[in-house]
């Protein structure tokens, strides 16, 4: 009880809750383990409740009729996902599968309501969480409509500088580890396609790459190429 209480407290949107409310929430919540790979919900299934990711990585997306899966999001600890369901959603439309070995505590959608109604600051909180998600994504696809390959791939990249960044000698490692076909997910391409810009960036000296490891080496160049600011690292600066 007392892991889960911290959990809570460690969370931006629960930090200014009284005590006997915290306790009372966990109370109520429900911690699960999800290996990589596996699916914490998929579309169509009921959205019963608000999830936090307390340890791991989960990535949210959809998928066409194909089969074909477009990434919309990456959740990191401390941070709650599912939220769609407090807009009167029933069922998910979305789906959630964890990118590392992951740790969730699930908040009943009816215990989140009646919180909410109690907590003004909470549920506005809510309503950042979910407009600064939306903008992201809308940021994304006007990307994916109006921009080539190569400029979808850098605005990605210095998205993610921002939000996993950490300077190094030879320029910013992105602290996030994300397979060829994960990145070509987020912004609508092909493995192959991710593949071939990355191995251009490289060669012309803006990045460097290993596995499942890159580094922005002239981060002042991809950003000039895409007209982005500079990215300022550990932050959860809005793309524009």
């Amino acid at each position: 009880m007392l892991e889960r209480h911290w959990y809570l407290k460690h969370c931006d949107l629960f930090q200014r809750l009284p005590t006997d409310q915290l306790v009372a929430l966990e109370s109520r919540c429900r911690l699960r383990k999800f290996p990589r790979g596996t699916s914490v919900y998929l579309p169509a299934d009921q959205a019963d409740a608000i999830l936090l990711l307390t340890e791991g990585r989960i990535k949210i997306g959809s998928s066409n009729e194909d089969g074909k899966q477009t990434i919309l999001a990456l959740i990191d600890p401390g941070e709650l996902f599912g939220e769609l369901a407090l807009t009167g959603s029933t069922h998910r439309d979305e789906f959630a599968e964890a990118a590392e070995n992951s740790s969730v505590l699930l908040i009943p959608k009816e215990v989140m309501e009646q919180l909410l109604a109690r907590n003004p600051e909470l549920a506005m909180g809510i309503t950042r969480l979910i407009g600064l998600r939306r903008r992201r994504i809308e940021s994304r696809l006007k990307y994916l409509l109006f921009r080539s390959n190569r400029e979808r791939l850098i605005h990605l990249l210095l998205e993610l500088a921002e939000q996993y960044g950490v300077p190094t000698a030879t320029g910013i490692e992105l602290k996030v580890k994300l397979s060829h076909q994960d990145l070509a997910s987020i912004i609508g391409s092909t493995r192959e396609t991710v593949t071939v810009v990355l191995g251009e960036l490289q060669s012309e000296g803006r990045i460097e790459v290993g596995r499942r490891k890159i580094v922005l080496t002239d981060v002042n160049f991809l950003a000039g190429s895409v007209d982005k600011p500079v990215p300022r690292l550990g932050g959860l600066a809005e793309s524009s």
